[in-house]
Order: C-alpha cells, then sequence, then structure tokens
C-alpha cells in the first residue's frame, strides 16, 4: 500500500544517521520515564519538559562540549 510517506532514514543496518536522536531518547527513558506509570499524558509532558530545559540542556555534562554542562560551556567561551 502507498501511504504517501517517505522514509527520512538510511538503509536497514545503518543507525548512524539517528544515533544522536536515539541517544536523547535512550537517555530520557533511562533517567526520566523508565517503568513509572503517570497519572495523566499531561503530567508525563510536564515531567519531560521540565526534564529537558531544567536538567539536560543546563546542567547535564555532554561529550561533545568536553563533558561540561552547556551553561558551564557557555560561561567558559564568555570568559
Amino acid at each position: 500500500m502507498d501511504f504517501g510517506v517517505r522514509w527520512s532514514v538510511g538503509r536497514t543496518g545503518q543507525c548512524w544517521d539517528n544515533a544522536l536522536a536515539e541517544s536523547f531518547f535512550a537517555t530520557l527513558k533511562r533517567e526520566l520515564i523508565g517503568e513509572r506509570p503517570w497519572p495523566s499524558r499531561a503530567a508525563a509532558r510536564s515531567a519531560i519538559f521540565e526534564w529537558i530545559e531544567g536538567l539536560y540542556n543546563i546542567r547535564r555534562p555532554h561529550s561533545n562540549l568536553g563533558y561540561r554542562s552547556p551553561a558551564a560551556y557557555e560561561a567558559a567561551l564568555a570568559a
């Protein structure tokens, strides 16, 4: 059946084209979501937003920034 969908990934077995997204979602699942039940979709959405904006983007060390947090990396650039 043709649903008019275009694939956005490479051939089977070529995972490097979406490795960054897969790494992010694996970290999200491991650190926040896990097996815990959520009372509502809104509660899950709010917790995910807080995790991304309050921890992942600000304080969590990133390997591509020399294992510094984005905040520490930007402070070093400004100095």
